[in-house]
């Protein structure tokens, strides 16, 4: 249980947040003119808000919010001693909106990882994940992907001498995965259509090993200066960045073998990591991204080279953003097949394997309960 003070800087983050801001931004605004908290105290008064919204509705709303904290952290203790303790039941009628039934499928394991802790997951440079992992103590390796290393120590991992040489990126595994869908080659040219700070970015330029070009667009130019940032202490170079605002008017002409369109999306594969979107997304919301995910993927289309693959992924797991935006767009786009996610998957079995299983699937769910990590859907095409 925090103490004392900890939860009365919680309540001042509960009291700053807007109908229109989100409890993290509203963590980096309050973070921002206290700059005497140190590290551990930031963590503890984020992770404080955080399960806070986790079970904001098992809490009475007519109790102080120091009261309404503390009820929280006892139901997050009791449940990460015992999930069993919190029936089904329950979590299928207060741990998300009764809106989302009608848009995925709710599962009880999928609501118990709602309410636990997430995950920190590390990305390794290429071929270094077991060194990193080893490294930094506190640390294991994903069998899903080399590369990605779960963080279970309490350092402060900016301040280590790892991430100051650009030994890492810290990216959570679905993100991870999708730059594996992607699976760009040393020498091709690829587009991160909607790039954002550029976490995408350096994976395809890490696993193009920093070699060919990749065309890195958003319509937020602080976001590139991010990017670019990063780039420089990862010592990759392989990229360029241009502003693009996600209309018919695209950045370039260029023809790409590979676009890659994380596209902006209504975030409920991220509701473990950020509980408060659980309380702040409609359904409105979720049909008008799935308007501006279809219209992005049709602008970018034409700029494929024959053969060339195109993904697209969400952090989030509606219907309406994912199945129901990839038919769509299969049905107006004939001269673009559907394509494996992850093409190597089938020929990494045996070839007896190979001969009974079905073929990998072009589009999937990544779901947080299997993954520890993020959700996402993934889905892939290639120009005939």
């Amino acid at each position: 249980m925090p103490d004392q003070a900890t939860f009365n800087h919680a309540a001042q983050v509960l009291a700053s947040i807007s109908a229109d801001q989100r409890a993290d931004t509203a963590l980096r605004f309050y973070f921002e003119t206290r700059r005497y908290l140190q590290p551990l105290a930031k963590r503890a008064i984020s992770h404080a808000v955080f399960v806070y919204f986790r079970w904001f509705s098992w809490l009475d709303p007519k109790s102080a919010p120091q009261k309404r904290l503390e009820h929280a952290f006892l139901l997050h203790e009791r449940f990460t001693a015992d999930p069993k303790t919190i029936k089904p039941e329950a979590l299928a009628a207060l741990a998300v909106p009764a809106w989302l039934a009608s848009e995925m499928d709710v599962s009880a394991d999928y609501l118990r990882q709602l309410q636990r802790d997430p995950a920190l997951w590390l990305r390794a440079r290429p071929g270094k994940g077991h060194a990193l992992a080893k490294s930094l103590f506190a640390a294991e390796v994903s069998p899903r992907a080399t590369d990605a290393v779960r963080f279970t120590g309490t350092q402060d991992l900016f301040k280590t001498d790892q991430f100051k040489s650009g030994e890492f990126e810290i990216q959570d595994l679905g993100s991870q995965l999708v730059g594996h869908a992607a699976a760009p080659l040393p020498g091709e040219t690829w587009w991160d259509a909607c790039a954002g700070e550029g976490g995408k970015t350096l994976h395809l330029a890490d696993l193009m090993m920093n070699k060919g070009l990749i065309w890195s667009t958003d319509r937020n130019d602080k976001r590139l200066d991010t990017l670019k940032r990063r780039a420089a202490r990862a010592k990759l170079f392989n990229y360029r960045t241009a502003l693009w605002d996600g209309s018919a008017k695209l950045p370039t002409k260029t023809k790409f073998d590979g676009i890659l369109l994380d596209a902006p999306c209504s975030g409920v594969g991220t509701w473990q990591r950020n509980p408060h979107a659980r309380w702040s997304t409609t359904p409105d919301d979720v049909r008008e991204l799935a308007t501006t995910q279809l219209a992005l993927l049709n602008h970018v289309a034409g700029s494929l080279k024959p053969r060339g693959r195109l993904i697209y992924a969400v952090c989030t797991l509606t219907r309406s953003e994912t199945t129901a935006v990839a038919a769509a767009f299969t049905a107006a786009h004939p001269e673009l097949e559907p394509a494996a996610v992850f093409p190597d998957v089938g020929s990494q079995m045996p070839e007896a394997s190979q001969k009974n299983s079905p073929p990998p699937a072009s589009s999937v769910f990544l779901w947080p309960h299997e993954l520890n990590a993020n959700g996402m859907f993934i889905a892939a095409w290639r120009r005939r």
